[in-house]
């Protein structure tokens, strides 16, 4: 499957050994992740600025994250669609790559549940029907 891991769910797999550590480890080993700059963007932004890890830190988790996922350029969309305008790159991202998928924990895409067919799953019922659990 094709899946785009949203950039709160990227974070909680550098900071924490957990669910979301799980899902990425699991995405790159049997399936395409995919992001974009953009939410690699945000992953680097907010690691510093929230977790407080160091600008190398954050620098080096972004170059990691570029060697492992495919990333691709997000289509704008035609209007906007979630209610926090920052989160259509995110469905931007996932349109462009084809995606089956969104692994997010962000409760404003997580409430529209699908996008031009594409599911939009927490990292919980991600991991549920991935684990076959």
């Amino acid at each position: 499957m094709r899946l785009v891991l949203d950039s709160n769910v990227l974070i909680a797999a550098f900071v924490a050994r957990g669910l979301c550590a799980d899902v990425l480890e699991h995405c790159i080993r049997e399936h395409t992740p995919v992001a974009s700059p953009a939410i690699l963007e945000e992953v680097r932004r907010n690691l510093v600025a929230k977790i407080r890890v160091s600008h190398r830190d954050a620098n080096e988790a972004v170059r990691l994250l570029r060697e492992r996922l495919e990333l691709v350029e997000p289509v704008a969309l035609a209007a906007r669609v979630c209610r926090d305008p920052d989160d259509d790159v995110v469905l931007g991202t996932a349109v462009a790559a084809g995606a089956d998928a969104i692994v997010t924990g962000d409760r404003d895409l997580l409430d529209i549940g699908t996008f031009e067919g594409i599911r939009i799953l927490s990292p919980r019922t991600f991991w549920s029907v991935a684990s076959g659990g």
